[in-house]
């Protein structure tokens, strides 16, 4: 004990995990059996019901002093399947480890649970080992049970507080950073800029890489063999380190399901010399759902680009149905266009938020229509496009599709601006804002002149941090999905050069924005089949799917030619939506050509296909009757029809009258044990009578070893009324029509009444013929009599055994 205490006392290392190698989860409803872990868990309704219903069909096997011993703790046991640590308690955190049928037990409550209950062991479990161990000794038992780690096995796992504190939020490592894990989508991508959904309910994926190539990637993780789109031809671009130009945004028209419209954003290069971002519309094609119609582009705008770099790049559509489009103030430094730069200039459109209307086209010639609303229609000293200004290089942009249930936030506009020497910001874009560049970088003045303009009244950044932090910010998305609930209202972003990924979380009554640090999960946080705990340094955009799950989009070597571009999916290893919950049901995808298959790369924490060597606990099915016979049938159905039936057939259980449930249960179990006390009494008195002759009969069909005493037991029974006694005998020997005597007599199936949640026993129909039916009553009727003879014949031998000289004698 002196050595023990010596032993530091290590802080446990939280990992909640259940049966199916996932998190656990908040059931939507209350659970009605296990309702400890109603709160957060392992179980939903459905398989809180089956624990039930095999709680109660082993509860049918015991008379009332067995139920009042063992209920209470046969419960708790079954119920660990619904536990947060279900995973550890049943040695299933580790695929490679054999899952166990009973969960680890600490060593006090073992004792108690075999004491009380290890007659039912062989109820839960198919293990012989273990089922011989719950008829022996409690330290044979419990040492079965046991677990090596103290912590995790029950109860003790409920009295750590390390283990049940901020149990189902999102686990945080030392320092307080929000530890996540991810999955790798798809990989092999030359500087993949972009991918998004195109809203028509397919929940297809399109991956747009830096070079001009769009991909369509299925729900089964294939990429189609033929790309959707090939602009490689007219996209500018090099293999150049950190080439800002190329194929940089794509936008899907809201009814694209119904119009098959779509708009892309890329560099272009005219006649050798000028550069220019071009925004075009195109159409998918007649023929197949999966392709883009390469002759259908339409120009809708052209911008020139007097420098290489500051290339903006994104297009959305926000819930108005308007186009944005967000470009960058021209390049080089410090935005020295002009006397103020592009982005302060409302004349030039470099440095902007333009919002046009695509549905139509001007009278002047233009494809497009300017929104009634834009903020400086009719103002001469600015173009009618603008929507905001004052922006440096915003990339990436997201609409916010709102709270899933209050939908809060919905249609606001999220970007991050690339900051120039100090800081990186992220802005909410509003109609007619003034987000300060060249005058302001983040919080801080760039140019004092401007600065200390009065009549820059600009819109501060929600967030900004410093270069020591990263140096070219990625905008992201809020995370309104379902599959990660703690991660929702959460905008995730990231920065391009430090490959950081972080998060903001808002303040809903001030309106404020704070920082929660993301890092990725350890190998323990992250121990579930197929994920992973890193991924490549540059993070270049992130994206959203149809469900809404968050991605970003990262590679190892930022040029457009280098195929080390992968696709991660964020995971939240603390907490995650009930099963089902989130299930989509996608509209059917005409695939012409090949597809081919995603084929992981990343290592994994533990192996993807990595399986249990044996499934979850079993649910035992029980048969608690062995069959009617004949004769049975016609003496019990008559006298006790109502008593045999209510005793053997459980009514269906629900929340609202358990306790009235377990009363009428108990008060039935009760009733019948009067009868059998009575009955019992009744065949002790009848059989002491009849003990004489019991022993006469018994020493006339002795084996041959005690033929020598056989002469003497029969004269004595000479000497009685051999035949009386033995009339008397087998009417005693006769099964009484009781609870008791269920495994003799089987009752008539009666189906259970329809449950609230609409879950039903399953019966068993057997279809035999009048022959059949009564050949087998027959010998069943047999084989019972002589069975109960020998039974009752050994127990009189024993009562006989003092009196059997005075007999003789």
């Amino acid at each position: 004990m002196s050595v023990l205490l010596l032993i530091p006392v290590l802080p446990v290392s939280p990992h909640p995990q259940c049966l199916d190698f996932q998190p656990p989860f908040k059931p939507p409803w209350h659970l009605e059996f296990c309702t400890q872990y109603e709160q957060f868990g392992c179980c939903d309704q459905k398989t809180d019901n089956s624990i039930a219903e095999r709680y109660w069909d082993i509860i049918d096997l015991l008379d009332v002093p067995g139920y009042e011993l063992c209920g209470d703790l046969l419960k708790e046991v079954m119920c660990q399947e619904c536990s947060p640590y279900a995973a550890h308690l049943y040695d299933a955190e580790d695929p490679y480890t054999p899952v166990r049928e009973l969960p680890g037990l600490c060593f006090g409550f073992c004792s108690e649970f075999h004491g009380r209950c290890g007659h039912v062991v062989k109820y839960l479990t198919g293990n012989k080992l273990l089922q011989e161990a719950g008829e022996r000794d409690t330290p044979t038992f419990c040492s079965l049970v046991d677990l090596s780690d103290r912590d995790y096995c029950y109860p003790n796992v409920l009295k750590s507080t390390d283990l049940n504190n901020n149990l189902g939020k999102v686990a945080e490592a030392p320092g307080g950073c929000l530890q996540l894990c991810l999955t790798e989508v798809a990989n092999s991508l030359r500087n993949p800029v972009l991918m998004l959904h195109s809203r028509d309910d397919t929940h297809r994926m399109f991956i747009a890489e830096q070079v001009g190539f769009v991909w369509v990637y299925l729900r089964d993780g294939s990429r189609l063999e033929r790309p959707f789109l090939d602009m490689s031809g007219e996209v500018l671009t090099t293999p150049w380190l950190g080439d800002e130009r190329g194929f940089l945004g794509m936008a899907f028209h809201p009814r694209y399901r119904d119009n098959g419209r779509f708009f892309i954003y890329y560099s272009i290069l005219v006649n050798g010399q000028l550069e220019k971002v071009r925004i075009s519309e195109m159409r998918v094609s007649a023929y197949d759902m999966n392709t883009a119609d390469p002759y259908s582009e339409r120009v809708v705008l052209e911008i020139e680009e007097p420098a290489a770099n500051h290339n903006g790049g994104q297009i959305l559509f926000g819930l108005d149905g308007y186009l944005y489009i967000f470009t960058g103030d021209g390049g080089k430094a410090g935005d020295p266009f002009g006397k103020y730069g592009n982005a302060q200039n409302k004349t030039a459109l470099l440095g902007k938020v333009l919002r046009l209307d695509v549905d139509g086209s001007d009278v002047s010639g233009k494809q497009y229509r300017i929104p009634p609303d834009n903020p400086f229609l009719g103002d001469p000293d600015a173009r009618p496009e603008v929507f905001a200004y004052g922006v440096r290089n915003m990339w990436r942009c997201s609409v916010d599709r709102g709270d899933p249930v209050s939908r809060y936030g919905r249609g606001r506009i999220f970007c991050g601006d690339v900051g120039q020497n100090r800081y990186e910001e992220v802005d909410i874009i509003v109609r007619g804002g003034n987000y300060g560049w060249r005058a302001k970088e983040g919080f801080e003045c760039y140019d004092l002149k401007l600065c200390h303009n009065s009549s820059l009244n600009d819109i501060l950044p929600i967030f900004a941090y410093d270069h020591h932090v990263g140096k070219s910010v990625t905008g992201g998305y809020v995370y309104r999905g379902c599959e990660s609930p703690n991660l929702n209202g959460l905008y995730m972003f990231g920065d391009f050069m430090s490959g950081r990924i972080m998060a903001l979380e808002e303040d809903k009554t001030t309106g404020n924005w704070k920082e929660r640090s993301v890092c990725m999960g350890d190998t323990k946080t992250c121990s579930f089949p197929g994920l992973i705990n890193h991924h490549h340094k540059f993070v270049i955009s992130f994206a959203e799917d149809e469900a809404g799950e968050l991605y970003f989009l990262a590679t190892s070597y930022p040029s457009a030619m280098s195929p080390f571009g992968t696709v991660f999916k964020f995971m939240d290893p603390s907490r995650r939506a009930p099963p089902g919950k989130c299930k989509q049901k996608p509209l059917p995808v005409k695939v012409r050509g090949k597809k081919v298959p995603f084929a992981p790369r990343e290592l994994t924490v533990l192996d993807t296909d990595d399986k249990p060597t044996r499934p979850p606990p079993r649910k035992f099915k029980f048969t608690t009757k062995p069959p009617l016979t004949s004769q049975t049938t016609h003496t019990s159905t008559t006298a006790s029809a109502t008593t045999s039936t209510s005793a053997t057939v459980m009514p269906k259980w629900k929340s609202n009258d358990r306790k009235v449930f377990n009363k009428n249960k108990l008060s039935t179990l009760k009733k019948n044990k009067k009868v059998l006390s009575k009955q019992a009494t009744k065949k002790k008195t009848t059989l002491e009578q009849k003990s004489n002759v019991q022993s006469k009969k018994t020493a006339v069909k002795k084996p041959n070893k005690d033929k020598a005493k056989a002469p003497q037991k029969k004269n004595t029974l000479k000497n009685g009324n051999n035949q009386t006694a033995i009339a008397k005998l087998k009417k005693t020997l006769k099964p009484p029509n009781s609870l008791k005597d269920n495994k003799v007599h089987r009752k008539k199936k009666i189906p259970l009444k329809k449950q609230r949640n609409g879950h039903k026993k399953n019966s068993i129909k057997t279809k035999v013929s009048a022959r059949e039916s009564n050949a087998f009553a027959n010998r069943t009727d047999t084989n019972l009599n002589v069975k109960g003879k020998k039974i009752m014949q050994n127990k009189v031998q024993v009562k006989s055994k003092k009196s059997r000289d005075a007999e003789v004698l």
